[in-house]
């Protein structure tokens, strides 16, 4: 409608459901990043009520009540399901299953780990973990904002050629350039190339991401 170029309407079509596409993405990186920024906290907590005299049961069901934001509904999941049966294993699994997260999976590892070796390795494990939870978002945080800009100059350099051609497509002469199939076969190519250049962009700069573990 903007363009008059049927073309160039498709192409913002495709653009359109790759942008619905991306955001989804995004949103699941933002959970991932705000479980990831939770956990430390919560393993600190945990720690906490375990040195305070609670069971390991009684402590993980508080994270429901006191625990970060992100988690609390997981974590009285967690209690609901072990005052249900009185199985530490099947209300853990529960709670895997809630958060569908790398780091959950670890921690409940861990967990299950301190079951068979006895609870007095609980306070040192735990105390280990929240230290190493730390670490690994504090360089994923810095290695995410040294690249930021990066990221953002290629998304740009892949921008301003459309950006161009709108602002061409509002002179009569452009436009009719563009109507022809030479004209045509120019933005389908221009189009196919600016995807393969995104893709490649975000597959080099994409960072490795933690595989679940005993889901």
């Amino acid at each position: 409608a903007l363009t008059a170029v049927p073309v160039v309407g498709v192409v913002a079509a495709v653009a359109g459901a790759a942008l619905q596409a991306a955001a989804l993405q995004r949103r699941a990186g933002l959970r991932r990043r705000r479980l990831a920024a939770a956990w430390p906290d919560a393993v600190d907590t945990l720690q906490s009520g375990v040195r305070a005299g609670l069971s390991l049961p009684e402590a993980l069901g508080a994270l429901g009540r006191s625990g970060p934001a992100v988690l609390r509904p997981a974590f009285t999941a967690f209690a609901v399901e072990h005052r249900a049966n009185g199985s530490v294993d099947s209300a853990l699994r529960v709670l895997q299953d809630d958060l569908a997260d790398p780091v959950a999976d670890r921690v409940v590892a861990a967990l299950r780990l301190t079951g068979d070796v006895g609870g007095r390795e609980l306070g040192p494990l735990l105390r280990t973990l929240s230290v190493m939870l730390r670490d690994e978002a504090r360089t994923r945080a810095e290695i995410e904002a040294r690249q930021s800009w990066t990221v953002a100059a290629a998304r740009l350099a892949v921008a301003a050629p459309w950006i161009t051609l709108l602002l061409l497509c509002t002179r009569p002469e452009a436009v009719a350039a563009y109507l022809d199939p030479t004209g045509g076969v120019v933005i389908a190519i221009a189009a196919v190339l600016s995807a393969i250049a995104y893709v490649l962009m975000r597959r080099i700069g994409r960072l490795p991401r933690d595989e679940r573990v005993a889901a």
